[in-house]
């Protein structure tokens, strides 16, 4: 019989620096030349099974998109109807596991990341989203293991959360998996998000079918190989690629469906709201609809703001993972005063930025993820470059004959609703508007008014009245508020990530309230010694 287990206490996996001379920047470009050589065929994984279609598409390297790293199979409507049907065979063992023992499989994973498996994930990242050394590390590496880590305690504070018991009787809380499968859908940009969204439901009991990002099959399957190594059942997480549409229809069809994990757009998110609504008769609960979709980040400066620090937290904060991060920073309100002293300052730095093939180590940037990114993005750039309300001060030149690479753009809006102002981008394209000194309360106003996000936000100042004043004014405008510091970076365990608004559902990534809404409570009171007379006391004689 066990006693009070307790989990491994979590501490943030370290962040290793690939600096010049060290053994892991040795390791890790073998790695990247190792996995570069390989062509991979990747299958479906459906119920432990490798399965093949016949039916294919590429993943192939950003910065170098004539390079294939993989040809990938893609489901059709016989094996998305196999992963349901897995799903649901795998949850009555997995179900029935003992939390600790899930729990298990995460923390070996977590082990084996940190260790053998290291390598392996920050050169797939690096290679399938033209990720740098440091971004593949902070995301693929440290921010995977602190979320199978972290996630493990938050799991064991929930179950610890039990009812008062009265004289006589003993009240305890159940938490139950869904009555259903969990359908994960993942985003191409951060491997760290990949691998949380099949696992933190899979963690409470639930069974997952997982549709990785169309253009990051590759980084997935090495996800899905890796939680295969750490013990993970066949059929507790169903790794399917394919048609997003053709998917998602069969997925919200069925009347097994019992939640959704999401990240990506705004609207694909409200077009699942649309259809679970429409459908929800079918189902046998009420789905949980958990999604964290767009933003539009700001960082806003006070003229109190230290200049230094302001400009380094609007190149990282924009321009880092070339400004593909749900949190980069996209809007920036600096008073007159200031963009004197700063922005000849600011356009050198941005201008000396190096852009390149991640594999050389000596790049800030790589390429945005496609062609389709690539297009988009360079239609605001070229919609800046025609308009009257706007002037594009640095940047601007693209080029996708070998990669698709776009020049850290600023823009400055003469107006405040200018269209790059307002709607996300997702690239890297910083619009600045300067505004009068003396209409700080104003512009806190347009911060908040402006867009219809609210995912995260910076204020820079040295004046504590102005933070005080900022923190006040924009209290809905952002799910994660930065105080001097650049809005992109949240760290699982220190700060829980996800915003409201058009920018999702703010179940908080990285923390218990994400793991909330994986679980079905039920309160079970065992009365010792029940009653065996139905009267009260106060029906005796007047």
């Amino acid at each position: 019989m066990s006693g009070d287990i307790q989990v491994p206490l979590p501490v943030n996996e370290p962040v290793r620096s690939y600096a010049p001379g060290t053994p892991e920047r040795t390791a890790l470009k073998a790695k990247l030349n190792e996995l570069a050589s390989q062509e991979l065929e990747i299958p479906l994984l459906v119920g432990g099974k490798e399965v093949r279609t016949g039916k294919t598409a590429k993943n192939v390297m950003p910065h170098k998109h004539g390079h294939t790293l993989a040809t990938c199979h893609w489901a059709g409507p016989h094996e998305i109807e196999l992963a349901i049907r897995a799903a649901k065979e795998a949850r009555k063992e997995w179900a029935s596991w003992r939390w600790e023992e899930r729990a298990t499989v995460l923390l070996r994973a977590a082990e084996l990341l940190a260790t053998t498996w290291r390598d392996t994930l920050n050169a797939a990242t690096m290679l399938c989203q033209s990720k740098t050394p440091h971004q593949a590390e902070i995301d693929a590496a440290c921010e995977l293991i602190d979320f199978y880590r972290f996630n493990v305690q938050f799991a064991e504070r929930l179950y610890q959360d039990q009812p008062l018991s009265a004289a006589g009787m003993w009240n305890r809380i159940e938490y139950r998996e869904l009555e259903g499968f969990v359908y994960a859908i993942t985003p191409f940009n951060f491997t760290s998000i990949a691998g949380n969204l099949p696992t933190s439901p899979a963690l409470m009991g639930n069974t997952v079918v997982w549709k990785p990002g169309r253009t990051t099959i590759y980084s997935g399957y090495y996800i899905a190989k890796l939680l295969e190594a750490a013990g993970m059942p066949p059929g507790v997480i169903n790794f399917i690629s394919g048609d997003s549409s053709q998917i998602t229809d069969m997925i919200l069809s069925s009347p097994e469906f019992a939640g959704v994990h999401f990240t990506g757009s705004t609207a694909v998110f409200q077009s699942f709201w649309r259809t679970i609504g429409e459908n929800v008769h079918k189902y046998r609960s009420y789905p949980r609809i958990v999604g964290e979709t767009g933003g539009k980040d700001f960082i806003i400066a006070h003229a109190s703001a230290d200049v230094d620090a302001l400009i380094t937290a609007i190149v990282r904060g924009a321009f880092e993972y070339q400004g593909q991060k749900c949190s980069a920073a996209s809007r920036v309100y600096i008073p007159d005063i200031l963009w004197k002293v700063m922005k000849d300052r600011l356009l050198s730095e941005v201008e000396a930025i190096a852009m390149g093939d991640v594999s050389d180590f000596r790049n800030f940037m790589g390429a945005v993820i496609d062609e389709k990114a690539f297009k988009k993005i360079t239609s605001y750039i070229d919609d800046a470059r025609s308009s009257p309300d706007a002037e594009i001060l640095v940047g601007g030149e693209s080029d996708s004959a070998e990669g698709y690479f776009i020049r850290p753009t600023i823009i400055q809006a003469k107006r405040p609703d200018y269209l790059t102002m307002c709607e996300e981008i997702f690239g890297p394209v910083l619009t600045v508007y300067i505004y009068p000194e003396n209409r700080w309360d104003e512009t806190l106003e347009l911060v908040d008014t402006t867009s219809q996000y609210a995912l995260t936000g910076a204020v820079f100042a040295n004046d504590r009245k102005a933070i005080t004043e900022a923190h006040a004014a924009l209290r809905q405008a952002a799910g994660n508020f930065y105080v001097n510091d650049k809005p992109t970076g949240a760290v699982v365990g220190q700060q829980p990530f996800g915003g409201s608004r058009a920018s999702g559902t703010n179940d908080k990534a990285g923390s218990g309230l994400n793991l909330v809404r994986w679980v079905s409570a039920r309160t079970v009171k065992e009365l010792f010694v029940p009653p065996t007379d139905y009267r009260y006391p106060y029906m005796g004689a007047e």
